[in-house]
């Protein structure tokens, strides 16, 4: 009798009985008090015992599902064969920030969203094995800052998110002179700056850029391309240039009392509490308020968690779809409910009202239900017709998402093309349409995932290596290119 496709599964390996193991994570309690890292590492036994639960699939569905094709069946045998350092040494070939991505990256609907024990148990917990295996390497001194030789050539990258410090690593590592521009005083971009430090903690990334500067890369900060310097200027200078700084404009509410006091923009309230960045605006108090959040990803999940921790007496998530169609993760979620906060979904705000002093009071409010799917799949909300109700708040942090900042006035930067989106045009090596530019991440692709922006810079620096070294053939005679290999001479 035919078994199905599980027979030899079941025979040849014992995940079935290696439940899923979640890593240490603190309680709701003690973390609220502060901005720390809710979870903490696997220690040695359990990582080797829960990489054990991976089934080492002919046709890995894990790998297909990361968008950077980390090799995670070849790296989870050697965890659970205690090779930590060589499992490390196989996540950093394809991910110039391993230690950052497994935090960050929503592994529901990427790698262990694609696990195949999906349907039939828990995925294996690919993230937290992939933080553990990292850490274990900075840990024990194996993570190798030594510069590459130099080979004569510049690089310039604009903005030091996660798209700048990949392209600056992959550049750094082939010997490229590589200045990273960053408009803000302090390097990490997005990582620092729109990520709470209870999900990532600052010293990570700190420790990150140190890498680099180890590695040569220089970091200059408080510096604006199109205002402090023009485009032409950096061409001067460099060899080449990647444009890898985000998407950080918040899109309008566009209801009507958007313009009363008491109504903020997540990623300036996100930035002045998990930072030290000053910002041209009076602080954002929310203790002992009513805090409302519009909106239902990451975002708004960050901005619930945040207020939460600065003392906010409610927090509610409006949210116009249900709970199966919000973007936000899973694990957001979780912690935020955990956290304290609640959420009205199948909620729209139409309209805010304020008291005589012209501060925001209410959210009027509709209910919503779905109707057809839409062309991403998620079933369109629509109102249902009498069903307005109001929420009194005392804040409110609009969480809808972001678009590209404009370049600034009479900026040469508007010379590069971009599509019907506004985003910037690019070729299938991440060239804009002016030669020896680039570009990656959300400027090309809109509002994205840090894991989407290290593959484009992967892409770029591949780009820039190749545009560069063909660039130089046309300056060296033909018995000087022996060496070199045959996709760069062809």
């Amino acid at each position: 009798m035919n078994q199905g496709p599980w027979t030899e599964i079941d025979a040849q390996h014992d995940w079935y009985n290696l439940p899923r193991s979640a890593p240490p994570k603190r309680s709701a309690t003690e973390r609220v008090a502060d901005f720390l890292e809710v979870y903490g590492d696997y220690d040695e036994a359990t990582a080797r015992e829960q990489a054990r639960r991976c089934v080492e699939c002919a046709e890995p569905l894990c790998v297909s599902g990361c968008p950077l094709g980390n090799r995670i069946p070849e790296w989870m045998l050697l965890t659970a064969e205690g090779q930590f350092l060589e499992a490390a040494a196989l996540s950093r070939s394809t991910s110039n920030m391993p230690e950052i991505c497994a935090r960050v990256c929503p592994q529901e609907r990427l790698c262990e969203g694609a696990c195949v024990l999906n349907g039939r148990a828990e995925p294996v917990a690919i993230g937290a094995i992939e933080r553990f295996i990292n850490e274990y390497a900075f840990a024990h001194g194996a993570v190798d800052p030594v510069p590459a030789p130099p080979n004569g050539m510049r690089v310039a990258v604009l903005g030091s998110g996660p798209g700048g410090l990949s392209c600056a690593d992959e550049l750094a590592r082939r010997g490229y002179a590589v200045t990273v521009y960053e408009s803000q005083p302090t390097p990490g971009g997005l990582l620092v700056n729109g990520i709470p430090a209870f999900k990532l903690e600052k010293s990570v990334v700190a420790r990150r850029v140190s890498l680099l500067e180890k590695r040569g890369v220089v970091f200059k900060v408080g510096v604006t391309v199109g205002r402090d310097m023009s485009l032409a200027e950096l061409q001067l200078e460099h060899d080449a240039i990647f444009l890898g700084f985000g998407a950080q404009q918040a899109r309008p509410l566009g209801i009507p009392g958007s313009h009363l006091a008491g109504i903020y923009d997540a990623l300036p309230f996100l930035v002045q509490k998990n930072t030290e960045t000053p910002l041209d605006m009076p602080p954002i108090d929310v203790r002992g308020k009513r805090v409302a959040v519009l909106g239902g990803g990451d975002t708004a999940m960050d901005c619930l968690r945040t207020a939460i921790r600065c003392g906010a007496a409610e927090t509610l998530c409006i949210y116009r779809r249900d709970r199966a169609n919000m973007p936000g993760s899973r694990k957001e979620y979780d912690n935020s409910i955990e956290e304290g906060a609640r959420f009205s979904f199948l909620t729209s705000p139409v309209s805010l009202l304020g008291d005589a002093e012209g501060r925001v009071t209410t959210v009027r409010c509709v209910r919503m239900e779905l109707g057809a799917p839409d062309p991403s799949g998620r079933r369109s909300p629509r109102p249902v017709r009498g069903s307005e109700f109001d929420v009194p708040v005392d804040v409110v942090l609009t969480a809808y998402g972001f678009e590209l900042v404009p370049f600034p006035p009479g900026s040469d930067l508007a010379m590069i093309k971009r599509n019907d989106r506004g985003e910037i045009a690019v070729d299938d090596q991440q060239m804009t349409s002016v030669n020896g530019v680039f570009a990656g991440g959300d400027l090309v692709r809109g509002p994205s995932l840090v894991v989407h922006a290290v593959r484009d810079a992967r892409r770029a620096a591949l780009g820039i290596h190749r545009y560069l070294s063909h660039r130089r053939l046309f300056e060296l005679d033909a018995d000087q290119t022996d060496h070199l290999s045959p996709e760069l001479t062809t």
